[in-house]
């Protein structure tokens, strides 16, 4: 966990002593190769060295520019309920990256909540994943979650979504930074989603719109994610207002902690000056949490005199319980809010509409 933190801290410059500087500078060492590889591979694609499969229905593909925590869980969420509403048979296809039991992950434990009865295949091989998914679950449309990278599966639609709050991964390449390819591959993209654009000033967010006009002509859609209510493992719901009548700590395992920070901030009325005010304790990305864990949330929670813990969706089903040692334990409900939908929502009907050409 410390290692972790340490490592964000280092790669964005919060820390400057010479443990850090030692770290980045092997870390920029490694950037190159790093670099090259994902070079190479893009233009094998690009010069169609690598065969692109078609599953035979459309495929919408969510995904981003750097490691996680913008927010591919309940854009995904979103767009296959607007699928289901369009009249479409939606599935869901994701690798299962750090599944829980060898079966499921927290993303897909949290996307059949949010959207409950549509299959998710995870499977490392997406192109074998979509076929299971058309030929044994009828899908008519494939949603593919963190699929950008993924170009071996052909798609009618390619999200990319860009967090305001950290747009560049720290303006490097990985592991010095935490992009996955440089922002030129932008120019793949279809359509842009800037997340959590609520949290960052109008400046910020007009140089980040800037910086992805350089790259893209793809239409630009700002987003938000509203925190909405408190949930717990048993699904009992409470208002957000728990949070301000209670001392409330927080705890996460994402890509993006300081995007949970600022929507706790947010949910209780707190400006960006407000936000230590609640105390969060941070693990690395898809953590797994042991009975060690419980152990030390509970003595974290003693530590700050919290009454209630709040963490993130995605958390919350990896931890099915409603307390630790009589501390209540509650998820934040997320929702998204376009700027546009309408947008979104013609490009959604499009994909439909040639998925039902596609089987006439």
């Amino acid at each position: 966990m410390d290692a972790y933190r340490s490592y964000l801290q280092s790669i964005s410059q919060e820390r400057r002593d010479p443990l850090a500087r030692v770290l980045c500078g092997a870390l920029a060492c490694c950037t190159p190769f790093y670099r090259g590889a994902v070079r190479l591979r893009n233009r094998a694609y690009d010069l169609r060295r690598v065969r692109i499969c078609d599953p035979g229905v459309p495929v919408v593909s969510v995904g981003n520019l750097t490691t996680g925590g913008t927010g591919k869980t309940p854009v995904v969420a979103w767009i296959v309920n607007r699928l289901r509403e369009l009249g479409a048979t939606p599935g869901i296809l994701s690798r299962g990256y750090r599944s829980l039991d060898g079966a499921e992950n927290d993303e897909k434990r949290l996307l059949d909540r949010l959207c409950p009865g549509v299959p998710h295949i995870q499977n490392r091989d997406r192109v074998a994943g979509a076929v299971a998914a058309v030929t044994e679950h009828g899908c008519s449309v494939l949603v593919l979650d963190d699929g950008f990278q993924h170009r071996r599966l052909k798609r009618q639609l390619d999200i990319v979504l860009i967090d305001a709050v950290n747009p560049w991964g720290y303006g490097r390449l990985l592991p010095r930074g935490l992009l996955r390819e440089p922002p030129a591959s932008l120019g793949r993209a279809d359509l842009v989603l800037i997340t959590r654009s609520d949290q960052v000033s109008t400046a910020e967010l007009a140089a980040t719109r800037t910086e992805i006009r350089r790259h893209t002509n793809a239409h630009v859609i700002r987003s938000r994610f509203a925190a909405t209510g408190l949930i717990n493992a048993e699904g009992v719901r409470r208002p957000l207002d728990v949070l301000s009548q209670q001392r409330a700590a927080a705890f996460c395992g994402i890509g993006n902690p300081e995007g949970f920070r600022r929507t706790l901030a947010g949910a209780v009325g707190r400006d960006g000056a407000g936000t230590e005010a609640i105390p969060l304790k941070i693990f690395p990305d898809h953590h797994h949490y042991t009975e060690a864990d419980s152990r030390a949330l509970a003595a974290f929670a003693a530590s700050v005199h919290a009454e209630c813990l709040v963490t993130t969706g995605k958390d919350l089903v990896k931890i099915p319980r409603t307390e630790l040692s009589g501390v209540a334990v509650w998820g934040v409900e997320i929702e998204l809010r376009l700027e546009d939908a309408t947008r979104l929502m013609d490009c959604l009907e499009s994909c439909v509409s040639a998925g039902d050409r596609k089987a006439a």
